[in-house]
């Protein structure tokens, strides 16, 4: 029985009314009514997880997130987490991680992945690590991308948390499965994954209604689009 989670997405959804923020769900015919998936979004945002799972709501789906080990040794947010089941992730020792993530994606369970594993400064799509296509092989599941544009607006890195901004506009793009195939190693699916969700961030991104009020507020858009958010690094390596 959850017990906790419900409460939260329930005191999400509130607060989302409450800041008149304006979400739009794309694709959530993608995510499967049961059993597992691997669902792996771009990370731009400290708040990118609530949006995520707020994408697999009209699916009815619950989402077990990876997150850093520290996150559950918070004594407000590791209670909370726990309660949610989600996944700790011990970057010394990541292999309890999986394990307890293929087994949950065996037991219908949806895991969320950044596979990016830090947020993208450049809002970009930068070097993907290869542990969501390898848990979706393992565990026989699709592997679900989705693109999520607008929560960096209230607190991304390197800039001053605004959460009580109002109005402000979150799209959520989710993708068909990228085809996980035996015979094809996961380093070829994560190039693939890559592709799939530069797309879909692509569109997000143009697709966005509001533009910068003026040239201090560019910061949120991308260079390619005219932003001043920092060109995207070296890729890192799978």
């Amino acid at each position: 029985m959850e017990l906790v989670y419900p409460p939260v997405v329930a005191l999400a959804k509130t607060m989302f009314r409450v800041l008149d923020l304006k979400i739009e769900i794309e694709g959530a015919e993608h995510i499967p009514a049961s059993g597992g998936a691997v669902l792996a979004s771009n990370h731009s945002s400290y708040l990118d997880f609530i949006f995520c799972g707020l994408g697999t709501q009209p699916a009815k789906r619950l989402v077990r997130f990876m997150a850093k080990k520290s996150v559950f040794d918070h004594k407000v947010s590791g209670p909370l987490m726990r309660g949610m089941r989600h996944i700790p992730v011990d970057r010394k020792a990541g292999t309890a991680a999986f394990k307890e993530a293929t087994e949950a994606l065996r037991g219908g369970e949806i895991v969320g992945v950044f596979p990016e594993a830090t947020i993208s400064e450049s809002f970009t799509i930068k070097g993907l690590k290869s542990g969501a296509a390898r848990m979706a092989q393992e565990a026989g599941v699709p592997l679900i991308p989705m693109a999520v544009w607008g929560p960096h607006r209230l607190w991304t890195k390197g800039r001053k948390k605004e959460l009580t901004k109002r109005h402000v506009p979150v799209l959520i793009k989710i993708g068909e499965a990228v085809p996980t195939p035996e015979d094809t190693t996961p380093e070829a699916i994560t190039a693939t994954l890559k592709q799939r969700l530069t797309e879909l961030l692509d569109a997000v991104q143009r697709a966005y209604p509001e533009k910068p009020s003026g040239p201090d507020d560019r910061w949120w858009l991308p260079a390619h689009l005219g932003g001043t958010a920092p060109l995207p690094g070296p890729a890192a390596a799978v």
